[in-house]
C-alpha cells in the first residue's frame, strides 16, 4: 500500500521532483573530509542541516560521524555567520585539537551570501588557526548538484590547499578516489600493493569509517591520508581519478598548480571497467599485471560462464550517482542482462552521451535520465508501464520493491536497512564477484518462492 498510487501515466514536470535520487552536497563534503587524517568537518549553517549530515552518514555507515557546526540563529541568518565561524574554530582547536577543519557551506550560509574564503582568511590574520594547524573551505549549497557535486569539491579545495610541488620527483602515483565504500578503499590499496605501486589514496575512508571496535573511543581514528601525503602529491608521476563527477575537478586542479598529469578511468565495477583500470595502472607504474591479478580476473569470467542462464534477458532498473551506474551498466549488458531503466539525480551532460553508447546497440528500448525530476517516481511510473526482473539501487528503492514484488539488490549511499557495504567491497574483479552473487541471490531465492512444486530444485 506505500506506493500503490503511482500511476503509469508519465506527465512531463518542471518545476517538482518526488523523491529524488541523490542527496545533498554538504553529505559528500563531509565524507571527502573523514578521508582525511585527523580532519574534523564543519557545517556553516544550522544545527539542523549538520545533524542531518551526520545522520545520513551515521546511519550508512552504522559509526558514529563527527561534525561541527556554526549553529547558525535568527540573527546570524540575517547578518551572516562570519561571527559564529570565527568562534568556531576558536572553540573547535582548543576543546577538539583537529589537524585540519573542513568547512563547507549549507544553503543557509550561500543564500545570504557568506563568503567562507574571506572569513576563513579573516580567522588567519587574527591569529585563531594554531601554528601547524589548517582551516579549509568548499562551497556546497544544498539547492544544486548533488552529494557527488559536494564530494567532488570538497576533494578539489583538500588538493588546491595541501598539494604543492618541490624540486625532487616521487615514483609514485596519485589515485583520486570516487565516492565508494571503505571496503572499496581497502580493495583499491589491496591491488596497488599487489601490483607493487607507490602511491597516494586520496580520500581514504578505510579505518575511519569502518575502524574496528577496541572499547576506546577516537574522535580520529587511525585512518585517512595524511597531510604529508597530499602534500607530495605534487611530486608524483601520475594522476588516475575514479570517476569523472567525483575527481575530475581535483585532478585538474593537480595539473594546474603542481604540473602533474592525469587520467579520469570510471570506477572499476565489472569486467571491461577493471581491466581499463588494470591496463591504465600498469602503464602509470610502468610494472606487469601480477598472476593473482589475472587469477581474479579468470574466477570472474568462470561465475559469469557458469550461471549465465540466471542472467540472460532480464530486465533491470537502476539508480544512484552516475560514477557507479556507468560502469555497472555495461557490465550488466556485457552478461547480457537489459538494464532498461536508469536514473541519477546528479546532473551533467555526459551522463547521456555514456548511456547512449553503453545502450544503443544492446539495449536501444533503455530508458535514462539524470538531475532534475529523474527521481523515484519517474522510475516507478517507468516499471509500472512495463515491469522489470530487478532493482539495484539505495534503501529508497525498497518501497518500490515491496508494492511491486520485485527482486532488490541494495548499492550506492544510502543504504540504512541492510550492512556489509562498508565491509564487502563491489569494485575490482573481487568485487564484481561480489555483485553478481547478490544479483544471483535475490534472482534464485524469487525463482525458489514463485516456481511450481514440481520445479523446486535442491541444485540450481
Amino acid at each position: 500500500m506505500l506506493l500503490r498510487h503511482t500511476t503509469d501515466k508519465i506527465k512531463e514536470r518542471k518545476a517538482l521532483t518526488v523523491n529524488p535520487a541523490k542527496t545533498c552536497q554538504p553529505i559528500g563534503a563531509m565524507y571527502a573530509a573523514l578521508g582525511v587524517h585527523g580532519c574534523l568537518p564543519h557545517s556553516h549553517g544550522s544545527q539542523g542541516c549538520c545533524s542531518y549530515h551526520r545522520s545520513a552518514l551515521t546511519r550508512h555507515y552504522k559509526e558514529p560521524v563527527m561534525a561541527a557546526t556554526s549553529s547558525f540563529t535568527e540573527g546570524s541568518s540575517v547578518f551572516g555567520g562570519q561571527s559564529n565561524l570565527l568562534q568556531s574554530i576558536t572553540n573547535i582547536f582548543t576543546i577538539y585539537e583537529p589537524e585540519i577543519i573542513a568547512v563547507h557551506s549549507t544553503c543557509l550560509s550561500e543564500t545570504i551570501g557568506d563568503d567562507l574564503g574571506q572569513i576563513v582568511g579573516k580567522a588567519q590574520d587574527d591569529g585563531l588557526i594554531p601554528e601547524g594547524k589548517h582551516v579549509i573551505q568548499a562551497a556546497t549549497p544544498s539547492y544544486v548538484g548533488s552529494h557527488v557535486t559536494g564530494y567532488a569539491n570538497m576533494l578539489e579545495s583538500i588538493v588546491k590547499y595541501f598539494a604543492r610541488k618541490s624540486d625532487k620527483l616521487k615514483k609514485q602515483i596519485n589515485i583520486l578516489a570516487g565516492w565508494v565504500e571503505p571496503s572499496d578503499m581497502r580493495e583499491l590499496k589491496r591491488i596497488l600493493k599487489l601490483m607493487k605501486i607507490k602511491n597516494v589514496l586520496l580520500p581514504d575512508t578505510s579505518d575511519v569509517l569502518d575502524a574496528p571496535m577496541t572499547g576506546k573511543y577516537e574522535m580520529y581514528p587511525k585512518g585517512g591520508t595524511t597531510i604529508p601525503e597530499i602534500t607530495s602529491m605534487g611530486d608524483s608521476l601520475f594522476t588516475i581519478g575514479l570517476g569523472e563527477w567525483a575527481t575530475r575537478n581535483a585532478a585538474i586542479m593537480l595539473d594546474n598548480q603542481c604540473k602533474v598529469k592525469f587520467d579520469i578511468e570510471d570506477l572499476p565495477i565489472g569486467l571491461q571497467a577493471t581491466d581499463r583500470f588494470i591496463q591504465t595502472l600498469s602503464k602509470a607504474g610502468s610494472v606487469s599485471v601480477p598472476e593473482s591479478i589475472n587469477d581474479e580476473r579468470g574466477r570472474l569470467v568462470d561465475v559469469i560462464t557458469d550461471m549465465h542462464q540466471y542472467f540472460y534477458g532480464k530486465r533491470v532498473a537502476l539508480w544512484g550517482d552516475p560514477d557507479q551506474l556507468i560502469p555497472l551498466v555495461e557490465f550488466l549488458v556485457s552478461i547480457d542482462m537489459k538494464p532498461v531503466y536508469i536514473v541519477s539525480g546528479t546532473p551533467g551532460k555526459e551522463f547521456g552521451k555514456r548511456m547512449e553508447k553503453i545502450l544503443e546497440e544492446r539495449v536501444p528500448e533503455a530508458k535514462y535520465k539524470n538531475g532534475a525530476n529523474a527521481d523515484m517516481l519517474l522510475m516507478h511510473q517507468w516499471i509500472k508501464d512495463n515491469p522489470v526482473d530487478l532493482l539495484i539501487g539505495n534503501t529508497y528503492g525498497k518501497y518500490i520493491a515491496r508494492d511491486e514484488d520485485i527482486p532488490f539488490v541494495r548499492m550506492g549511499f544510502p543504504i540504512m536497512d541492510r550492512i556489509g557495504h562498508s565491509y564487502f567491497s563491489t569494485i575490482g574483479y573481487m568485487g564484481s564477484i561480489r555483485i553478481l552473487e547478490k544479483i544471483l541471490s535475490v534472482l534464485m531465492d524469487k525463482e525458489d518462492a514463485t516456481c511450481l512444486e514440481e520445479s523446486f530444485e535442491l541444485v540450481m
